[in-house]
């Protein structure tokens, strides 16, 4: 199927979905079709809202993805509910539901969608300063505070950021399994990604699984995940979200700006911002270059799989890897350029 008949497909389902939320003749724009396909939906009253419609096993191989998108939700309500962290809304169908299902001619089986009301502020992801990183940071360590406290309801079903999420064969990309994946990677590339994750697994053993270090995290909360309103970050896309190492949390949002030379400038910014909120050691330091490496596996796996499935994503492989590796090798080889 080409993109874009898999695209008039999809949009056919949103329009379905919508039938489940009483909204005022809404009116759906495509947004993005990458790892879900979302849709910015206005009514004629000019509410504006976002349309997700779900990849299929997106959050790992033989989970319901009913279940796993209505457990974020519910993480999202609790938020709102119980912080002053701006965070995305859920939207309930008129059935009182956080999600909904449905199926459309052209797309093979049914597809979860959900709806959020649209969150306004800037994306800085080009124009990012210290100060943005700080904010970052107050706002991540609320969440985690709020993660040590919060309990998951009954049926809460969410990714696990361990080692075998990572490295081994619990996620699907695309049509691909993670597995797979691996044999898509270029042999110097994968022998790098093996060596992250042989030392991030040993890592992880040693630090256990105890509250103190692992909870429920956002796991992508970068900068193109986060608006700026005012004085404050908003997180967005809880897609990822799970219970994996809050330092993985760290690691992600310092990602991008690791091969910077004012890279110290962010990192200082973020770790003051964080620690103005929640505890964050030195010790526990030490691990966010490890866990920058498992992103950059993390986000190598994925590339290479979904790229088999999106001709969009096929063309810029080799340039995305390549840059892929010269993010791995700075924190393989201790920082050096």
């Amino acid at each position: 199927m080409s993109r874009r008949a898999e695209i008039a497909g999809l949009r056919r389902l949103a329009a379905t979905a919508l039938d489940a939320y009483e909204l005022d003749d809404p009116r759906i724009a495509l947004i993005a079709h990458r790892e879900n396909t979302t849709f910015r939906v206005t009514t004629s009253t000019g509410r504006e809202y976002l349309l997700r419609v779900h990849r299929p096993h997106r959050h790992g191989r033989g989970v319901d993805s009913s279940a796993a998108v209505r457990s974020e939700l519910e993480w999202l309500v609790a938020l709102r509910a119980n912080t002053s962290l701006a965070v995305p809304d859920p939207v309930r169908t008129v059935e009182g539901e956080l999600s909904t299902k449905c199926s459309a001619d052209g797309v093979d089986g049914s597809r979860v969608c959900s709806l959020l009301r649209w969150m306004r502020g800037q994306n800085r992801t080009k124009s990012a300063r210290p100060v943005h990183l700080r904010r970052v940071g107050q706002t991540l360590a609320q969440l985690h505070n709020h993660g040590d406290l919060w309990r998951p309801p009954d049926g809460f079903v969410r990714i696990r950021w361990d080692r075998e999420a990572f490295f081994g064969n619990t996620m699907r990309y695309g049509e691909v399994d993670a597995a797979d994946c691996w044999k898509l990677l270029p042999p110097q590339l994968r022998s790098d990604f093996e060596r992250v994750a042989d030392e991030v697994g040993r890592i992880m053993r040693r630090l256990g699984e105890g509250p103190d270090v692992f909870g429920l995290i956002h796991a992508d909360a970068h900068l193109d995940n986060v608006l700026f309103d005012g004085g404050r970050a908003c997180l967005i896309d809880f897609d990822d979200c799970g219970f994996g190492y809050r330092i993985y949390d760290v690691a992600v949002a310092l990602w991008e700006y690791r091969h910077r030379d004012d890279y110290s400038d962010y990192r200082a910014a973020f770790i003051n911002g964080y620690r103005a909120h929640r505890p964050l050691s030195d010790d526990e330091l030490r691990h966010v270059d490890p866990f920058i490496a498992a992103r950059e596996v993390a986000f190598g796996l994925w590339l290479v799989g979904m790229a088999e499935s999106r001709p969009a994503l096929r063309e810029n492989v080799a340039s995305e890897l390549a840059f892929v590796e010269r993010g791995l090798r700075m924190v393989l080889d201790g920082g050096r350029r």
